[in-house]
């Protein structure tokens, strides 16, 4: 009967893990509390927790009580890869990655593959009850077609914060956009021509490949390291051999392998680049996401000679279907200023009104601070179910920030078929092809965590590990 109600409690503990109630390094109810909750002996538990402690789930900490282990239930990081720098190429994956975008905006799927924060996590009631008084108290304002730039309460807000985050900006720099894709397309219009060959970290954002491709650009891909980013020796050996126009990088939680390039790297690549007066364009949409307690650094912060061109958006943060994003576009802002012109004049006005008293009124970092810990929270509960459901030998990013993973799994698994298999289950997910523009990461998906784990979430691991094991013995 006794060892009944110990595996009882054990069962209890694992399912509060599983579940997300309790996430990697999270302290465990005290003996006598859990005791008292679920009616059984102080020393019940106690056998327990030494049980779950034996089996590595779990660990003692003197005089703090027992603790979810940080590393417990995780797959191996995914393995530093160096590949051989190919030659320039078109882009040609806009097929394969409009198949995969169909998934945005969909319900009823359970979608992996889209990186946003869910609905739970997103200041809603805020956000509508600042709209609504907008409308009641200013509707003239909120009809009328905003100034090309945008609207200048957001663009204060924008060069306030950016300030506070020791970028150099002055209230004239930032144009708003309608999300970070307007700004990445303006900013790469503003600084190559047809033909132009692009500098980009591999793997890469396929939004990005699908700009590359519209606009008639070709990419050199440089290798983007999980734990590093791009190196900067990788990224002279490419000058030295290419003749570069621009470079576009997310040097914080790349999409999609959540890499972070240290500040120290980031001042060097600016550097390399200005003193040969190349353009770098910067994705800056996932820095707000950062699980450690100092924001990272941007390659804003140390543009001398106004040739980066900073873009980001709230997509990632309070409001994905307000499309608001902004540019910092350094000295190419009246060329910035004439394309946007001549795309759609300039974004809409009630939107930009929201987040701009939003932001006024103090609620951005509160938000952010909760936003942090959620996705944390819900990485570490994927990540466990990960390593229990998927195949020996599979692989995956262990990030600090951002909100997606970047999983290898054994080289018998191709992710395209992958891809196709469990969306015919109702699971999206988005396969490693799309985020270069060679032949690589046949082998990669890359999976979101930005929605709260449910157990909808929970049968689509489930269903996507059944899946891959399946594969992995054909």
């Amino acid at each position: 009967m006794e060892t009944y109600r110990y595996q009882a409690v054990e069962k209890h503990i694992m399912s509060m893990i599983e579940s997300g109630v309790l996430g990697l390094s999270d302290r465990l109810p005290s003996l006598r509390s859990l005791s008292s909750n679920i009616g059984v002996s102080i020393s019940t538990v106690n056998q327990a927790y030494l049980e779950l402690e034996r089996k590595g789930v779990i660990e003692s900490r003197p005089r703090s009580g027992f603790f979810v282990r940080r590393e417990s239930s995780r797959l191996p990081l995914t393995e530093k890869k160096t590949s051989p720098m190919d030659r320039p190429r078109p882009v040609t994956r806009i097929g394969l990655i409009q198949t995969v975008l169909e998934s945005v905006g969909s319900e009823g799927a359970v979608s992996l593959a889209v990186v946003a924060p869910g609905r739970e996590l997103l200041p809603l009631k805020e956000l509508g009850r600042i709209t609504a008084a907008i409308v009641r108290d200013e509707p003239g304002r909120a009809m009328d077609y905003a100034p090309i730039p945008g609207d200048p309460r957001l663009i204060h807000q924008i060069a306030y914060r950016s300030m506070e985050h020791g970028i150099p900006v002055t209230p004239d720099d930032p144009i708003i956009t309608a999300g970070c894709l307007e700004a990445l397309y303006i900013a790469l219009r503003s600084v190559c021509r047809r033909g132009d060959t692009v500098l980009i970290q591999s793997p890469t954002y396929y939004c990005f490949l699908q700009l590359l491709e519209t606009l008639g650009l070709r990419a050199i891909e440089v290798p983007s390291c999980p734990q590093n980013g791009v190196l900067p020796e990788a990224l002279h050996h490419a000058l030295n051999t290419f003749d570069i126009s621009a470079c576009v990088l997310a040097p914080n939680f790349n999409n999609p392998d959540s890499s972070l390039t240290s500040d120290a790297r980031k001042k060097e690549i600016v550097a390399t680049l200005a003193a040969r007066n190349i353009p770098l364009i910067e994705d800056d949409v996932s820095t707000d996401l950062h699980f450690d307690p100092k924001r990272p650094g941007t390659f804003k912060q140390f543009d001398t000679k106004g040739l980066v061109l900073l873009c980001s958006s709230f997509s990632k943060t309070i409001a994905p279907g307000y499309r608001v994003g902004w540019m910092l576009p350094g000295r190419f802002r009246q060329k910035a200023l004439e394309i946007k012109a001549t795309t759609n004049v300039s974004c809409a006005t009630l939107s930009q009104m929201a987040i701009a008293e939003y932001l006024r009124q103090g609620r951005m970092e509160r938000h952010l601070k909760k936003l942090r810990t959620s996705l944390e929270k819900q990485m570490d509960t994927m990540q466990m179910h990960l390593e229990q459901h998927f195949p020996k030998g599979t692989r995956v990013t262990h990030p600090t920030g951002g909100a997606v993973l970047w999983l290898e799994l054994p080289h018998t698994i191709n992710a395209v078929e992958l891809f196709f298999q469990a969306r015919n289950n109702g699971v999206g997910i988005a396969p490693g092809a799309v985020f270069t523009t060679q032949d690589k990461f046949s082998n990669y998906i890359r999976l979101s965590y930005g929605i709260p784990w449910t157990n909808d979430v929970q049968t689509g691991i489930e269903t996507l590990g059944t899946l891959a094991n399946q594969m992995n013995q054909e």
